[in-house]
């Protein structure tokens, strides 16, 4: 008995080392009471070599296959299962499929694991042949076409049960895919553990990004040089993209020829044969096996390419590189992403800026856009608004790029986009250059990875020590620099005083004080600040600066088309505006006046939109609101909104402000609810798909012209000036329209949020560019 349960075992582990095609079976797996049974049987190695044969000969009978993932609204790591079987691309049923099959799916594509599998075509419905129904796994299997089915091709399934599945974003170390789909050898795909450019000479070495040196791969655990036998500039094309570089240009190899001389070489076993529009080495064909020569197994050196980074990255100074870019307006750009290189794609046509929607969006034409900003091939191609929603027209629709255009706008398109809303609007992740920014930064003493105490890295004495940053002036756009720069996302909360976060003691001395950003540096070094010459005067310890990150924000935008259609002028007497009064929601001028005058207010209904991916909720928490006995309500912020009137020149004339005495849910898109209301003193916020409404004929919406004189002015409109909330966009807060006074009456036209025009046409409007009133 004890003998056969042996055996059994035996016979299982075999099998499955076999399969993987190892040459060994690790005995220590083995229980230790069955271990003497198996070794006082005489037949174990005639029984493992003949199970080893079985399951190899099965091995040979099973179909090779090939799977890829596939459909709309995806990230790279997840998607309907697609088979590569007989020649034809099909589709897998979801009857009987589990977490199993999932795991060995994942693992065939080379990801650690599964972590979750999707039935009735979420990621829509596949063409073709369904290949695969009743699929039963026990997760172990090296192949989907290992596991127990109905068999190739026999099915009686509808797409609209097309499977899918979401991988583990890690990959398996040193996994090699070698497709042999296909006899001929460079049609097959590789996909190798890592890729690295390693500098070589001493003056590449020094630079900050590389931007030249070896191509190297990790197979098996070890880095190896690529042999630059048949190597093209569409290979170093790509591999510059993988590396956030825009393009490659030539280098002198003289020097790699001498140090390879004087250098052992480990060559990497095959060629690479790229198309140049690859946004990955591991996407591009194996060229044929390198021939074995000598004692080495390439006849030329190794590859060396050199890349052109763009401008944002280009080392200094930036002799050699200004000539490879233009300098008069772009046509594309990037609204909405935490990161460098990330964001919603906006394109300007007739002098406005508008999106791009979702419909064949692929990662092609996401890397049109990403090297026409200067970064490199795209990592991901985003869709269905994933990077906020934009405001205003959508002006491409159905972009399809070869991946060779200097810019998107070159591309095909359908200019129709009839059906396409902002919930379709596309967006791209770009591969940027390694500038090691993260690594001077880091965050001490929080309950997670995404808070704490900002520790920066900085020379003092001619050494690197850690210090704190003095929290004077901290705020939220300082706070949105750290988040970027340690790659953890938007800033959630900016703190001034961290006595609760216990940082390293030897950090405690405050290394960096004036901090003043704009929020759009890479790095916390970029922003203003007093250098060598520390001035804090709390000092650091428990006032040094802290924030929170999150992978989500808000984003506020204001519709100007509702403010332009709702302006009009009222004579409304001081009697009724004594609550607005004491709420110094007049002019100055109003305080002398007698009760039975008039003042002349400009009104307008606000109509303020959350496109962003979290709810807008008040900085303050809720014991600490201010009730208002006048206007028997509670304000969550005091400044929520800045009401300006400027002359053309950009002086101010008149202003107003208005307070979040509610902030609620006043009307939300189909199929989104309400969460806020500030009845009976309720929560206060804004909703993900919500807008918050002020009508017009609410107490402080609006602005007092009593004293203004007739002409032509601009109204400004500023969302969360004080950047008391964070958000994912800022550039998007503010609103500007023309106006026309003769002294009755006033028009308001060519309302626009900010952002939304030709930099040309926005000079033609004075005043703010952005919602920043003043540099703190």
């Amino acid at each position: 008995m004890l003998l056969g349960n042996a055996s059994t075992l035996l016979a299982g582990l075999v099998q499955e080392h076999c399969i993987l095609g190892i040459q060994y079976i690790p005995f220590t797996r083995l229980h230790q009471s069955v271990m003497p049974a198996l070794f006082s049987a005489s037949c174990l190695l005639v029984c493992a070599w003949a199970i080893c044969t079985a399951v190899a000969q099965e091995a040979m009978d099973t179909p090779n296959i090939q799977l890829r993932l596939a459909g709309a609204k995806r990230k790279h790591n997840e998607g309907r299962v697609e088979v590569y079987y007989n020649g034809e691309w099909g589709t897998v049923c979801d009857d009987d499929f589990s977490i199993y099959a999932a795991h060995v799916v994942c693992r065939q594509l080379g990801y650690l694991e599964a972590r979750s599998w999707s039935p009735s075509s979420k990621y829509g419905q596949g063409e073709g042949r369904i290949w695969l129904d009743n699929v039963h796994c026990t997760g172990h299997e090296t192949s989907l076409a290992l596991c127990p089915s109905n068999g190739f091709g026999v099915s009686d399934c509808r797409h609209s049960e097309d499977v899918g599945v979401v991988c583990s974003d890690k990959r398996i170390p040193g996994f090699l895919f070698l497709s042999s789909v296909s006899n001929n050898v460079e049609s097959t795909n590789v996909q190798v553990e890592d890729v690295r450019l390693r500098a070589i000479l001493g003056v590449h070495r020094r630079r900050i990004p590389v931007t030249e040196g070896y191509v190297e791969v990790k197979d098996g655990g070890k880095w190896r040089q690529l042999c630059d036998e048949k190597w093209t500039l569409m290979n170093s094309r790509v591999i510059c993209g993988m590396f956030g570089f825009p393009g490659e240009k030539k280098h002198n190899p003289r020097a790699y020829k001498v140090y390879a001389r004087k250098r052992k070489i480990s060559y990497w076993g095959h060629s690479v044969n790229c198309t140049g529009n690859e946004a990955h080495l591991s996407v591009c064909r194996l060229g044929p096996p390198l021939t074995l020569k000598g004692n080495t197994t390439c006849s030329g050196t190794p590859v060396v390419v050199s890349c052109v980074p763009g401008r944002a990255f280009a080392p200094a100074p930036m002799t050699g590189f200004r000539k490879a870019y233009r300098p008069e307006q772009p046509l594309v750009r990037l609204r909405g992403g935490a990161m460098v290189g990330e964001g919603r794609v906006e394109v300007l046509k007739n002098g406005g800026w508008g999106t791009i929607c979702d419909d064949n969006w692929g990662i092609q034409s996401a890397t049109v856009v990403c090297r026409e900003l200067g970064f490199g091939s795209a990592k991901e191609a985003l869709t269905g608004g994933r990077l906020g929603q934009g405001m205003g027209p959508v002006h491409m629709n159905e972009v399809e790029c070869s991946g060779f255009e200097k810019s998107i706008t070159e591309c095909y398109f359908n200019p129709n986009s009839l059906g396409c809303s902002h919930e379709e609007d596309a967006a791209v992740k770009c591969n940027v250059p390694a500038m090691g920014f993260h690594e001077r930064l880091r965050l001490s003493g929080g309950r997670n990875p995404t808070e704490g105490r900002v520790e920066v890295l900085t020379e003092k004495n001619g050494t690197l020590v850690w210090g704190t940053v003095c929290s004077d002036s901290w705020g939220t756009t300082e706070a949105m620099v750290v988040c970027r720069q340690l790659g953890l996302g938007y800033a959630m909360h900016a703190f001034q005083e961290t006595w609760y976060w216990h940082g390293d003691v030897s950090a405690d001395d405050v290394v960096m004080s004036g901090v003043r950003c704009s929020g759009t540096e890479m790095s916390l070094s970029h922003c203003l600040h007093h250098g060598q010459h520390i001035h804090c005067p709390r000092g650091g310890g428990r006032f040094a600066a802290g924030v929170s990150c999150t992978e989500t924000a808000p984003d506020l935008v204001l519709n100007p088309q509702v403010v332009e259609h709702t302006t009009y002028l009222e004579d409304r007497p001081m009697f009724m505006l004594q609550c607005a009064h004491e709420e110094n929601c007049l002019s100055s001028t109003a305080d002398p006046t007698r009760h039975d005058s008039y003042r002349r207010l400009l009104r307008f209904s606000s109509q303020i939109h959350n496109n962003g991916h979290a709810d807008f909720r008040p900085k303050a928490s809720q014991h600490s609101w201010i009730w208002h006995e006048c206007h028997r309500h509670y304000h969550s912020m005091e400044v929520f909104t800045h009401y300006d009137l400027l002359s053309l020149n950009g002086s101010k004339v008149a202003e107003g402000h208005k307070a979040s005495f509610c902030l609620e849910d006043t009307e939300c898109e189909e199929g989104v609810y309400k969460r806020y209301a500030c009845a009976n003193f309720g929560q206060q916020g804004v909703s993900v798909g919500c807008w918050d409404t002020y009508r017009h004929d609410i107490d402080c919406q609006w602005i007092d012209v009593t004293d203004v004189k007739p002409g032509d002015y601009i109204l400004q409109i500023i969302i969360n000036p004080n950047y008391e909330v964070a958000e994912s966009d800022y550039s998007n807060n503010i609103m500007k329209c023309r106006c026309r006074y003769d002294g009755y009456r006033m028009w308001t036209y060519n309302c626009h949020i900010g952002g939304s025009l030709s930099s040309e046409t926005e000079d033609t409007f004075p005043g703010l560019v952005n919602n920043q009133v003043s540099f703190r």
